[in-house]
């Protein structure tokens, strides 16, 4: 055999083409007319002397049996690249050797992942700890369940829909289910069909609801697009996979921040032709003859005329090309609302506005819409805190990377500054809701815990300007919109303003190998800033990095919760300061915004252990936008005044 290239006997997961590619980032065939350079030749074999067994009825081991053999393939010429990739896959369990396999040409020599008899006895009885792109393996398992319990035995292309609208609609228990099978024991055959048979979601209880009923032409058209989104993501998911995860820096991240970025891009990119099928569906489906799953088989066929895989591959190498990858953590939560601030209690007794749209997404479990939307963290906040009502009535938050709503369990979206401001615009584009506010969270390391400082009000003041949302009041008068409109202020146990706050986030469930306790880095400290507008246009990658680098270098705490007011008459007088400055601003001193460009400066210089992270010609980039921002309100402020 070539010293570069080697057989490989493959008999478990590896057999399904869709693994082999994402693990190799090659496909195989078994006509010889296909073969490429990214496409191998296969061909049916038998190892002979072995016998396969599945202790944890998941992954299969081929454990030696003098009188026994092992269906499998060979695949011809993979590549030394190829082979070390499929090495780190495989795991610890298995050791690559050299067999003799029988096929219709003769015996050929070929490498083989093989299990011995001490490994299984050593391992088996002990939690499973599953590499991340087992995950397929599973999937596959739970499509085989749903090929039994809907429609079963039919081939037709109606039923297929109907068992990939089916899967729409449990997506939430299959994401569960993954989770469970990385981080706890494998999952039993016995334990997915007790999770995964349950009753259809149905909305036929919502067509004789008086109440309901007017605003139910208007959520069929969010379904539709959600399933549209979430199928032109699993497609990518399932072409690139290989590409995805090599384009993903830590497995600390939500591995389908790049996907849904390139899937929000396709619809985004073609919203006409997107509205047009939305439009077709609920002309031609009258809302009090179909159920939910007749929408989602319709998105789902719709999909894939729109799925293009040239395009795909261009959105992503344009992301590829684009990347300002850091090492700090990030994380986001979109809200947004056709009431503003009258979205949740009491403001929305006082002014006693009415959503005309979505009755303030009162129905949004109804419609599945939580599940449908899990891939971007859909939830209905109202600010109480509470997770266990189903109709509730607030902001409609989109957070990728959160996992679960009351388990509290989430990963950072990414790294990239860059990347996350896309994601941003992308979400705001995508939904036909107008955008209220965003919060940025900021991953703390273990050194800052417990450190952390009170922001300077110069400091706050900058921050305001950058993302408070300011903006010229009637008549010709600016001011801060966040603070103005009392959207960051709270009154609970005391008024407190709710700029900044530091919490703690899980991104990882179970124990680890060898000790029974979670890894170092399953508890996170993140701190969220929560005083942004979030506006359509608005480019927040300078904010992002603004943030960043302030966090960096100052380490910035809570900024104001009630007992830091209580327990400070200096920052009572400054709070008092900043709301008459919101109200009616005045210009931000030159030495206050050069003290807050070289702290960040200096956070941002510092990144990678006392060394910059990101290029310096980006970070040149980010200061000048920065300086440029704070400069233009102070001008636009001088303006206003003399106009007045």
């Amino acid at each position: 055999m070539n010293d570069a290239k080697a057989n490989l006997f493959i008999y478990g997961s590896l057999r399904d083409r869709r693994i082999f590619q994402s693990v190799s980032g090659l496909s195989f065939s078994r006509k010889p007319s296909k073969v490429t350079e990214q496409t191998l030749l296969a061909e049916p074999a038998l190892l002979p002397h072995y016998r396969k067994v599945s202790p944890d009825n998941v992954y299969f081991y081929a454990v030696g049996a003098p009188s026994s053999r092992i269906d499998g393939f060979v695949i011809y010429d993979v590549p030394a690249g190829a082979m070390a990739e499929i090495d780190s896959y495989e795991g610890r369990r298995y050791d690559r050797e050299t067999v003799h396999v029988n096929t219709a040409k003769g015996i050929v020599e070929a490498h083989a992942y093989l299990a011995t008899h001490e490994s299984m006895k050593k391992h088996f009885g002990d939690r499973f700890h599953v590499n991340l792109i087992h995950e397929l393996w599973l999937r596959k398992r739970i499509e085989k369940f749903i090929k039994r319990h809907t429609r079963p035995g039919e081939r037709t292309t109606d039923a297929e829909l109907e068992r990939r609208a089916q899967r729409e609609l449990l997506a939430t228990t299959e994401r569960d289910l993954v989770m469970s099978h990385y981080h706890t024991d494998a999952v039993s055959d016995y334990y997915l069909e007790h999770e995964l048979d349950r009753p259809r979601p149905s909305i036929k209880h919502l067509y004789d609801d008086p109440k309901a009923k007017p605003f139910i032409k208007n959520y069929l058209p969010l379904v539709v697009k959600q399933v549209l989104l979430n199928q032109l993501d699993e497609r990518i998911q399932a072409r690139y996979r290989f590409e995805l995860e090599h384009m993903r820096t830590s497995e600390r991240y939500f591995k389908r921040s790049i996907s849904l970025l390139a899937a929000l891009q396709m619809i985004n990119a073609n919203s006409r032709a997107v509205d047009l099928v939305v439009e077709k569906c609920i002309q031609t489906m009258s809302c009090n003859k179909y159920d939910l799953i007749d929408y989602v088989k319709y998105a789902v066929q719709a999909a894939k005329s729109m799925f293009h895989s040239r395009i795909a591959r261009a959105h992503l190498e344009r992301m590829r090309s684009n990347f300002q990858p850091g090492v700090v953590p990030l994380g986001i939560e979109v809200e947004l609302s056709n009431l503003g601030p009258a979205a949740v209690e009491p403001q929305r007794s006082i002014q006693k506005r009415i959503d005309p749209v979505y009755d303030g997404f009162k129905y949004f479990c109804d419609f599945r819409l939580d599940v449908l939307s899990w891939k971007l963290g859909g939830y209905i906040d109202d600010h109480t805190g509470s997770t266990d009502r189903a109709r509730r009535s607030g902001f409609l938050e989109l957070a990728p990377g959160r996992l679960n709503i009351a388990g509290e369990l989430s990963r950072s979206a990414t790294a990239d500054p860059w990347l996350l401001n896309q994601l941003i615009h992308e979400i705001v584009n995508f939904y036909d809701v107008r955008p209220h506010s965003l919060h940025l969270s900021f991953q703390l390391r273990k050194n800052q815990i417990g450190k952390q400082k009170i922001l300077p009000l110069g400091f706050v003041k900058c921050l305001l300007v950058l993302g408070g949302g300011p903006e010229v009041k009637s008549p010709g008068k600016l001011w801060l919109s966040r603070m103005g409109h009392d959207e960051i202020t709270q009154y609970g146990y005391g008024e407190e303003l709710v700029f900044a706050r530091t919490s703690k986030r899980r991104w990882y469930l179970g124990g680890d190998e060898i000790a029974d306790k979670p890894p170092a880095q399953a508890v996170a400290h993140v701190q969220q800033y929560k005083f942004i507008r979030l506006e359509k246009k608005a480019n927040y990658e300078p904010l992002i990095l603004c943030l960043k680098g302030l966090q960096l270098a100052y380490n910035p705490g809570d900024y104001l919760s009630a007992d830091q007011l209580r327990q400070s008459r200096k920052l009572q007088r400054e709070y008092r300061d900043l709301k008459k400055w919101a109200v009616e601003p005045t210009p931000i001193g030159h030495q206050t915004i050069s003290r807050f460009l070289n702290t960040v400066q200096k956070g941002l210089m510092n990144e990678g252990h006392r060394r910059p992270v990101h290029k310096l010609h980006y970070i040149d980039w980010i200061l000048s936008a920065i300086d440029v921002q704070l400069r233009m309100f102070n001008k636009q402020l001088k303006k206003t005044i003399n106009a007045l």
